[in-house]
């Protein structure tokens, strides 16, 4: 049997790939590492995966695919999960699940496995995907295996099976939370952050949940202006740089984590029922995610912009479910490009203390005409305030036929 297995090098798939080959009869192991902006935690990974019996690893760089088909897409709907969560975790794992169905295929594998838990959201982001784009690929899921759940009930046992087996790995048994990091964000959850009163933007904290920015308290005491040029919804350009959708989301990382922006804690609805706490730091995202919305309330049509928003908890929920490449996301994302397609022109906005506040924007398609949004008289005579008389009485008929009918609201009691 040929399975290939997410592997990241870490305790939990390093067991991962041992138990599972031992496990299925000896089967053939390919271990794969998406390469979507974990930084420094690649290191030795190849040399790491055969010492525990792999007999191939795929170590591949996602990033530009991953901001440019994935990042980008979602940043054009305005996807925010229950208006907090920029979803930097739920727009990675269809990527990488997409190329986990790629290498099976390529080395005629029988199966794909991974190592999330079966009371978190990756292992339907995970399987869905395979389902979507593979249905004949076998899953393995180890933590919904009894027999893993019982040899494993900690990580003690794990770190005693590794030392037991050789495995080269470095864990404690004592660690205060953990952590996933990609080029959109770094998440953090479990362990010390289950109790939700818990106060991880304390400053005592700052060697916890600073990776990719600093606390808005260390951040400078002096605003930065930063402009992004938008072209069909897409930024092109920051501080007048041409850039790629990879070269926006890293320019603009650096210039939020150093004043400390896109830093969320929230209590999130997870598909599986449950309720977790996370802690996020997502600064390019939140840039964007704000600028592209300054650049659309100048653009885009009133009544695209509203059925667009009133979309939006769905295309979210679908991305944060593992729905990626259901056929109502993309049918929702066809919608989405067709409202892009004016969504062009240029953004300021003023980086301070953990805060991101307009400061101005202007566009070659502006439908904004100070000319007729004017106090002022309007000289291009375009609105006639008088034709406000009849639209207000036509709006008001059902309310006065409905007074009529049924009289008139007793205001004491509303």
């Amino acid at each position: 049997m040929k399975i290939v297995l997410a592997y990241s090098g870490g305790l939990d798939t390093s067991v991962l790939l041992s138990w599972i080959k031992e496990t299925y009869g000896n089967a053939e192991m390919i271990a794969f590492c998406a390469d979507i902006g974990q930084d420094d935690e690649l290191k030795g990974l190849e040399k790491k995966a055969r010492k525990t019996g792999a007999s191939k690893i795929y170590i591949d760089n996602l990033q530009e695919e991953f901001a440019s088909d994935f990042i980008f897409p979602m940043m054009r709907a305005g996807a925010i999960y229950e208006g907090q969560y920029f979803l930097g975790t739920s727009i990675a794992r269809p990527l990488i699940a997409k190329r986990m169905v790629e290498i099976a295929r390529e080395e005629k594998a029988d199966a794909i496995a991974h190592g999330a838990t079966g009371k978190g959201n990756d292992q339907v982001r995970f399987e869905l995907t395979a389902a979507a784009l593979a249905p004949e690929l076998q899953i393995i899921a180890p933590w919904r295996d009894a027999r893993y759940r019982e040899q494993f009930p900690g990580r003690q046992q794990m770190i005693d099976y590794c030392e037991a087996k050789g495995i080269p790995v470095q864990a404690s048994a004592k660690k205060p939370y953990s952590m996933d990091r990609n080029l959109l964000h770094i998440s953090y959850e479990a362990g010390i952050l289950e109790d939700p009163w818990y106060d991880a933007g304390d400053l005592k904290n700052r060697d916890y949940f600073t990776t990719l920015s600093v606390l808005p308290e260390d951040a400078p005491d002096k605003a930065e202006y930063v402009t992004l040029e938008f072209e069909r919804g897409n930024c092109v350009s920051v501080n007048g740089k041409k850039l790629n959708p990879l070269g926006v989301m890293r320019a603009l990382n650096k210039l939020g984590g150093k004043h400390g922006v896109g830093r969320v804690d929230m209590v999130e609805n997870r598909f599986v029922g449950m309720k977790s706490r996370g802690v996020y730091e997502t600064p390019g995202g939140a840039i964007l995610s704000f600028a592209h919305r300054q650049i659309e309330s100048l653009t885009m049509d009133r009544e695209v912009m509203h059925l667009r928003d009133s979309l939006i908890p769905k295309y979210a929920e679908l991305v944060y479910y593992g729905f990626w490449f259901a056929p109502e996301r993309l049918a929702l994302q066809a919608l989405v490009e067709e409202s892009q397609k004016n969504v062009a022109g240029t953004v300021r906005v003023k980086l301070y203390k953990g805060g991101i506040h307009a400061a101005g924007r202007k566009s070659p398609v502006s439908l904004y005409n100070p000319h007729i949004a004017t106090m002022e008289a309007d000289p291009t005579k375009a609105y006639n305030q008088d034709d406000a008389t009849g639209f207000i009485r036509l709006n008001g008929l059902r309310l006065r036929v409905n007074s009529t009918v049924n009289g008139a609201k007793n205001l004491s009691t509303l």
